[in-house]
């Protein structure tokens, strides 16, 4: 589709359908959206090879595109990463439909009755890159909150997100609810997006989710709100009160469990106090692993094989197995590191010092601050939201990951009996 008149009429019938479906969504019981989203999760484990084969398509596209190692892998569905899209959408069946909730009342002086109730946000925009499950985790989160979605996916992933898209469908029919409710974007046309940035009649919220420059390009354009974060600069500062054996491992977890997510450590600081006697185990420990270690002078001391940092590593996110490391003098060096160079996305300490961790996450400004644990958690679904549509670095509407409730809204609803204001 090369048209771009055809494109606009293309994405303008697709916003309409969208709030259309929406208005419906918005009074849906939970029953009949949990029926949509447990026939879903039977369809996608019944499609499993026919997944797998869409998947293999795109492997063999970006192959060939000589796409980066962590893009291949976020890209990559094997038998076990479906079966987890589908018991991610079983999660989020069993959680408590958020739509309706009373989050506050009151009854006023004058007799009329306050209520504040949790409504949806109505048509949400989700645009991202790679990750064929996002189609899935997006699509489910947006439905069960009563939202309707138009999700636009990667060129990389377009056969991979249109063969679970298709089990999505399945699941609305199953329940009655309109096809709508769910749209994947048909073309791979840059042009769709910019329209959808601007179908601000019909679209509430963009999401994006991807690398730096797609989420500049939305920022930039958007005439919808947008919820989003730029980068996944994440910190693990490793504190002269730190286990060492826990350090090592979280250091090792958060940087190479998977180097291409967001939550991937890419930086890390240790307390300059115990560089010679910590550093030389945790650094081999990463560098056994495979990962390239680029240090200051004090780190390049006692591990050799470290090379030469730069001043541009340390706001670089590498998604990829290489580390940048420096000495920093205490908590107070460690916070003051992430204010100057961090993404406000997620940051870790690593100590036994009760008062010090305490100061670490009372003072580090990020959406996620964790204590001896590994920055790989920055993830809805270990937060007990099923899944996530993403890592909200803002601090307007929601912060940190995205899942039911960060996916709606409130209205009040003001029950009189007569009264008139004087």
């Amino acid at each position: 589709m090369n048209n771009e008149n055809e494109i606009k009429i293309l994405m303008k019938d697709i916003g309409r359908k969208a709030k259309k479906a929406s208005e419906i969504l918005a009074l849906a019981s939970t029953e009949q959206k949990n029926t949509a989203l447990k026939a879903a999760s039977d369809e996608i484990k019944s499609s499993l090879p026919d997944i797998i084969a869409a998947n293999k398509k795109d492997m063999e596209i970006a192959k060939g595109r000589g796409l980066a190692g962590a893009m291949v892998d976020r890209l990559m569905l094997n038998e076990e990463r479906i079966k987890a899209i589908a018991k991610s959408i079983e999660d989020i069946m069993k959680l408590k439909d958020p739509i309706g909730d009373i989050l506050d009342e009151q009854v006023r002086p004058n007799g009329l009755k306050i209520s504040r109730v949790r409504v949806p946000l109505g048509v949400i925009g989700i645009i991202f890159e790679s990750r064929p499950n996002v189609t899935a985790d997006a699509g489910v989160l947006c439905l069960k909150s009563g939202n309707a979605s138009i999700l636009r996916c990667g060129s990389e992933s377009t056969h991979s997100s249109r063969a679970i898209h298709a089990c999505l469908v399945k699941g609305l029919k199953a329940a009655k609810l309109p096809e709508a409710s769910i749209q994947l974007i048909p073309t791979q046309d840059r042009a769709a997006v910019g329209e959808l940035l601007r179908l601000s009649d019909y679209v509430d919220i963009i999401v994006p989710r991807g690398g730096k420059s797609l989420i500049e390009r939305v920022q930039n354009e958007s005439r919808v709100p947008v919820m989003a974060h730029l980068d996944g600069i994440c910190h693990v500062y490793v504190d002269k009160d730190a286990n060492i054996d826990m350090a090592t491992a979280i250091a090792v977890n958060a940087k190479m469990r998977r180097t291409g997510i967001c939550g991937s450590a890419e930086t890390l600081l240790i307390d300059s106090k115990v560089v010679q006697s910590f550093a030389p185990k945790i650094l081999a420990a990463l560098h056994e692993k495979g990962c390239e270690i680029r240090g200051d002078a004090k780190i390049k001391s006692v591990f050799p094989d470290a090379v030469d940092a730069t001043e541009e590593d340390w706001g670089t996110e590498y998604l990829d197995a290489i580390v940048s490391v420096r000495a920093v003098n205490g908590v107070d060096g460690a916070i003051d590191h992430i204010a100057k160079y961090g993404s406000n996305h997620t940051d870790a300490i690593v100590t036994d010092s009760v008062p010090t961790a305490e100061k670490f996450l009372n003072e580090v400004d990020s959406a996620i601050v964790l204590h001896n644990a590994s920055t790989q958690y920055a993830d809805g679904g270990e937060f007990g939201m099923g899944a996530e549509i993403g890592i909200s670095t803002g601090k307007m509407h929601a912060r940190g990951p995205v899942g039911l409730e960060q996916l709606t809204s409130y209205k009040y609803l003001v029950r009189g009996n007569g009264q008139t204001r004087p």
